[in-house]
């Protein structure tokens, strides 16, 4: 029997129903995994289930399976709009190939309907189709799913409709939360019944993970699926029996693209830490590996990631360049390679990244690319997470393509742009990560590293700021003078570059300030703010009289006067008299006084 088989499903202590047994005949899944064997007997028997096993190993169908066991045996049916089992996914291409294997199974279960709810779509086509067919099953990403229960001014009460769930799934549960997606969980979590079957899935416990084990299950029953034949001890390895991880160091960029030259007819799968690396090493594969089809995917793209992800899953060889998006439970038959360009910010992030090939007991490769000083990491990894690695001397001619990938940013300003971005959120990136006693900022020679980007000058940037780059040779030519191949984008560049010189040809005035002076000197600003009080109640209709508000204005002109010295006080009370010998009425005097300070 194959190492990664556990019987047949015959033996399984519980009774599968006749069609789901049908569905296992014709998709040729003859024999069980282990974690399937030990799941599925216990999901049945109404236990909740927090399960560990090596990626890869067909955790899948170890949720799928229970699901539509326990929905047939309800006593009750589930109604039209009555949601009987939720899945959560923390990415979308991973929910979507969850909803593909629970609609080959429940094909033959007509009764039962079926709903996928993820980011890049529109949230009120979700809505109207949930409301026209309804959904007992449903596949969700955090994000999409919490949105939905806030639907109820649209005509969905999801709250009312998960109150008849009888399973929830949290797949890459470790992952959801690494995500950020806590507060979306507690959310959606709060909406659930307490009476419910509960199964978290993952590769990797964490001690996150494990609070959400005591806050979300009722007495679970933990299994840890351990490869056959490796003892289980501290050494036990936390990759697929199968896979062969190695690792080489320098000329990454180089011995990259001889690689993938030397391997056209197989299958890839190559990881890099940011988006806009994608997007720019993504671009020079294209043109550097002729005849093989290369796609690119990450986070940000929106409406394009499905259709992407399906056409490099019916590829029989190809490339996929992507970000850790692509890092968890997603299965791409046939990869044979795993290649890391940029180490993973995590280290548990390695072995998921791995788990891409030599899934369910088939072969697979994985080969990490490292710089010099980031040698050490090898041990770690072996240290750390029990992933040993062997050291790849490549054979062959490694060609130095760095030339070429610098006239593709010569030719068009777009792949200038790229790689500018690209440096720049490879350094950022870099510093952020968390085994940051081997992948230091302050080791890192950006100049080298500048050269393997390909670069025709460097980036301005706050981690560059007053640093000198000595390795680093700037490019002859203004790089403002490249342009764009799209007519339409370098037409718009040209009129802002026009703009900027017509801003820059208008001359500056300068404004004269007034030098500050102490605060009791500053009188002019009481002065105007008294003059605005009196112009103010004259226009509001004061109750004083014109001839009243007269001997005001000359009382206020005296009393300035006597502030600055000019008279003195019984010069002040002398002239306040009016011209029949009467004094200012009290009244206005008072006011005088409290406007004045005196």
């Amino acid at each position: 029997m194959d190492s990664s088989t556990e019987g047949t499903w015959a033996t399984l202590p519980v009774k599968l129903t006749d069609g789901i047994l049908q569905t296992l005949h014709e998709v040729n899944f003859t024999h069980m995994t282990p974690v399937q064997s030990a799941c599925i007997p216990l999901f049945m028997s109404n236990k909740d289930v927090a399960a560990e096993a090596v990626t890869g190993s067909g955790k899948t169908l170890a949720f799928v399976i229970p699901i539509i066991e326990l929905l047939l045996r309800r006593e009750e049916k589930l109604k039209k709009m009555q949601v009987g089992a939720l899945v959560i996914t923390p990415t979308r291409e991973l929910a979507l190939q969850i909803s593909e294997v629970m609609a080959l199974f429940t094909q033959k279960f007509p009764q039962f309907t079926q709903i996928l709810l993820i980011g890049g779509t529109n949230p009120i086509d979700d809505v109207d189709k949930f409301k026209d067919k309804g959904a007992n099953i449903v596949i969700a990403t955090p994000g999409r799913l919490e949105d939905m229960f806030r639907r109820k001014a649209e005509g969905l009460d999801l709250a009312s409709a998960v109150k008849s769930l009888d399973v929830l799934v949290l797949d890459e549960a470790d992952r959801l939360l690494e995500m950020g997606f806590e507060a979306s969980l507690n959310t959606i979590l709060g909406h659930l019944p307490k009476q419910r079957r509960t199964g978290l899935f993952s590769a990797t416990q964490t001690q996150e993970l494990e609070k959400l084990v005591r806050a979300g299950l009722r007495n679970p029953v933990r299994i840890a699926v351990k490869e056959k034949g490796v003892e289980e001890s501290a050494v036990a390895q936390k990759t697929p029996s199968r896979l062969c991880n190695y690792y080489t160091v320098k000329n990454k960029f180089n011995n990259l693209v001889a690689f993938l030259r030397q391997h056209k007819l197989e299958k890839h799968l190559i990881f890099f830490s940011t988006c806009a690396c994608v997007e720019y090493y993504g671009r020079a594969l294209e043109t550097l590996v002729k005849k093989v089809t290369v796609h690119c995917i990450h986070g940000k793209m929106k409406h394009k990631r499905n259709k992407i992800f399906a056409d490099f899953r019916a590829l029989k060889n190809g490339i996929l360049v992507c970000t850790d998006v692509m890092a968890r439970g997603i299965d791409i038959p046939d990869v044979n390679w795993v290649l890391q360009y940029d180490p993973p910010s995590s280290a548990c992030a390695f072995v998921h990244r791995c788990g891409r090939t030599a899934r369910i007991g088939n072969q697979g490769n994985a080969l990490v690319f490292l710089l010099p000083m980031e040698e050490s990491y090898v041990n770690f990894l072996c240290i750390n997470q029990k992933c040993p690695l062997q050291k790849m001397v490549l054979t062959g001619e490694v060609v130095d393509v760095l030339p070429k990938v610098k006239a593709l940013a010569l030719a068009d300003r777009a792949m200038f742009d790229r790689g500018m971005r690209a440096f720049v959120s490879y350094v950022q990136a870099y510093a952020k990560h968390e085994c940051s006693l081997i992948f230091r900022l302050k080791d890192l020679n950006l100049a080298h590293l500048a050269r393997g980007f390909a670069l025709l000058r460097m980036p301005k940037m706050p981690e560059l700021k007053d640093k000198t780059f000595p390795g680093f040779t700037r490019t002859p030519m203004d790089t403002d003078t490249i342009r764009y191949k799209d007519k339409h984008r370098e037409k718009q560049r040209q009129k802002m570059l026009a703009e900027l010189k017509e801003k820059v040809k208008t001359p500056f005035v300068k404004r004269d300030y007034i030098k500050n002076k102490s605060w009791s000197k500053q009188t002019t600003k009481k002065e105007r703010r008294k003059k605005r009080s009196a112009k103010r109640k004259l226009e509001e209709g004061s109750d004083v009289e014109d001839e009243d508000m007269q001997e005001l204005l000359n009382d206020t002109r005296l009393l300035k006067r006597l502030k600055k010295g000019k008279i003195s006080e019984e010069d002040f009370e002398n002239s306040s008299l009016t011209a029949d010998g009467v004094r200012t009425p009290r009244s206005v005097k008072r006011r005088v006084m409290r406007d004045g300070g005196v």
